[in-house]
């Protein structure tokens, strides 16, 4: 099961760790994920994500329901990064 290290900026960190959003959406498709906020208080944050493949990640960022949550969660889609466990 492959590890991403994802990061990205959101409009309000509180709201975007508070969400159920992410549990919802991730749960079905078999992954994990573990949130991380930047402790200078930017609204930069971060995931580990447990995926059952690289393919199903990808497809799932594609789906309008990532869309959706991301939406809901106030994620800004033009900063998210993410990494592969090495």
């Amino acid at each position: 099961m492959p590890t991403l290290l994802v990061f990205h900026e959101v409009d309000d960190v509180d709201h975007w760790l508070a969400s159920p959003k992410r549990e919802e959406f991730f749960e079905p498709l078999g992954m994990t994920a573990r949130t991380f906020r930047d402790p200078d208080g930017s609204n930069r944050v971060g995931l580990i994500v447990e995926v059952p493949s690289l393919e199903a990640w990808q497809e799932a960022l594609q789906s309008e329901g990532a869309a959706e949550a991301m939406k809901y969660d106030g994620v800004r889609p033009e900063t998210i990064l993410g990494l592969v466990e090495a």
